[in-house]
């Protein structure tokens, strides 16, 4: 029992038998203001996308978190992010509460 994190090189070892997957893009959102810089980025890690065939590598009940904003089309498939497995509308709600109890125990 219990949890393990691991992190991993490459999308097909950390999908398989996975139960959650967080796969967060640290592309030009977060590394550059240059516009053509980032397209340029994008464009350099074309297989960098959580889609269903990768979703297909978990558990069956294997769950997709993001912290949003994700980059639809690129960095996952509409019909991972909109499908059953996402929960990353509960997790964009779930944050607000934790941000606001954590603010409270510091004050």
């Amino acid at each position: 029992g219990g949890a393990r994190f691991e992190i991993s090189n490459t999308f097909e070892d950390a999908f398989e038998d996975a139960d959650v997957v967080i796969p967060k893009s640290w592309g030009p959102l977060v590394t550059t203001q240059d516009v053509s810089q980032g397209l340029r980025l994008i464009e350099k890690y074309p297989a960098w996308r959580c889609d269903s065939e990768r979703m297909a590598l978990g558990k069956d009940h294997l769950i997709y978190m993001h912290p949003l904003p994700a980059d639809r089309g690129r960095e996952v498939t509409e019909e991972v992010i909109d499908g059953p497995q996402s929960v990353v509308y509960d997790e964009a709600e779930n944050r607000l509460h934790v941000q606001k109890a954590l603010m409270a125990l510091t004050m």
